[in-house]
């Protein structure tokens, strides 16, 4: 395998094209308004908590609730944030069954002439294939909101 999953087996890698300007989709990633509307990986989920404090060194926290009511919450810190073509945080996250231990988030943002934007997320430090089978899920689910946001 080659690319970040070939070179890091505890890496997933997931790469996708949105319908709008790259500004727009890095705005979707850093506010906390917007994030509440696509970072849950299904429709049917919300997110009660969304805070960003946009800066290296800077906070951010993000709870979603299934339709069960049941919630997942984590949060880091950012560690590179270059609008609006780059941001790399960190992950922990509250309850040690959805994964343990400390994730590296890396997402490029890369804007084309046509008006659309490539997204290629890297999350790393996913110790086992279950847990990067339903981080995987999971972001598929919420890349899937992201296009039904910012779509035109």
């Amino acid at each position: 395998m080659t690319g970040p999953e070939g070179q890091d087996p505890t890496a997933i890698r997931i790469e996708r094209t949105y319908a709008a300007p790259v500004e727009e989709v890095f705005a979707a990633w850093t506010s906390p308004e917007l994030l509440r509307r696509w970072y849950p990986p299904g429709a049917d989920w919300d997110t009660p908590v969304a805070e960003v404090d946009l800066r290296v060194g800077g906070r951010l926290r993000l709870v979603m609730r299934g339709p069960d009511g049941e919630q997942a919450g984590g949060g880091g810190e950012y560690r590179e944030v270059t609008p609006p073509t780059r941001l790399v945080f960190t992950w922990s996250w509250d309850r040690s069954e959805i994964a343990t231990g400390v994730q590296l988030v890396e997402v490029d943002f890369t804007g084309h002439p046509d008006g659309t934007t490539t997204v290629v997320m890297t999350n790393r430090g996913l110790a086992d294939e279950r847990t990067r089978e339903s981080h995987r899920d999971g972001w598929q689910g919420s890349f899937d909101n992201l296009a039904r946001l910012v779509s035109r």
